[in-house]
């Protein structure tokens, strides 16, 4: 089964205020399903159930406190002259904070074989973009600084995709919740 170890976006300010984003901004890209909105701490990849349990397992006994991140900016992957993917970016504190339970993550399922296959860079993924469609660098310059809000992380969850024709379908396996 295809997984990832996430972070979910659960505040309904933020989810709205994401919404009103994709809905101005004026490119010809598929928009991120507001129920699948968060932050990929490790894509796991094609694992078996076995191997999902392992992490499960070994996820559980990861020890983080709750703290706030703050979701801002927008970028696109690679770049915005030619982009696969467009953006939120996160402030700087709860940027580095995303860093460092990434780091922890990553120290607990190497033991199992799973590494990230490329190095984390905290951001939120809000459309995809299939089609070749140019530089949109214009369009996200004038929402550059645009604050989305602050989302209190409290939990990291274990989620199973399944691609399908009208997007992914995530569900949970596993959730790990801070401790105080």
């Amino acid at each position: 089964m295809r997984s990832f170890v996430a972070i979910e976006i659960s505040d309904s300010d933020i989810i709205n205020s994401i919404k009103k984003f994709q809905a101005e901004i004026n490119i010809k890209a598929k928009p991120v399903n507001p129920n699948n909105f968060h932050f990929t701490l490790q894509f796991l990849g094609e694992i078996s159930d076995e191997l999902a349990q392992k992490v499960v397992l070994a996820l559980k006994t990861i020890k983080f406190s709750s703290f706030i991140v703050g979701l801002q900016g927008v970028g696109a992957f690679p770049r915005s002259k030619s982009p696969r993917v467009v953006w939120i970016g996160t402030d700087e504190d709860g940027g580095n904070m995303l860093v460092q339970l990434s780091k922890m993550i990553e120290r607990l399922l190497e033991p199992l074989g799973l590494l990230p296959d490329k190095s984390f860079k905290p951001h939120m993924t809000v459309f995809r973009i299939k089609k070749k469609i140019g530089d949109i660098t214009k369009e996200l310059e004038s929402k550059k600084a645009v604050d989305f809000g602050k989302q209190m992380v409290t939990c990291i969850k274990i989620k199973k995709s399944e691609l399908t024709p009208n997007g992914p379908i995530y569900s949970d396996m596993g959730e790990v919740t801070a401790s105080k």
